[in-house]
């Protein structure tokens, strides 16, 4: 299991959050609260499988309630990464 770093996940998530909003990844900040994208929850559902799916884990139904913005997750998801391959 390859560890994902923190700058992997932001880009990742500003990206994949910049695509479904149709705007570039400049216009998507690390320090925006997920509340405040225009991310309806049947996007946010989407987003969340497509990540569990890229990172090779699944997520708790709280996660971006717990990490709320693209920064505090992307940190959040290195760390889950390094503790699941350390564990493997």
């Amino acid at each position: 299991m390859a560890v994902v770093t923190a700058h992997q996940a932001e880009d990742w998530l500003i990206e994949k959050i910049a695509h479904r909003l149709g705007v570039t990844t400049d216009e998507v900040s690390r320090e925006v609260y997920f509340d405040e994208l225009d991310l309806d929850s049947t996007e946010a559902l989407i987003l969340a499988g497509e990540l569990e799916n890229w990172l090779g884990f699944e997520l708790s139904t709280t996660t971006l309630w717990y990490h709320p913005t693209v920064k505090d997750l992307a940190v959040y998801l290195a760390e889950e990464s390094a503790q699941r391959a350390a564990a493997a």
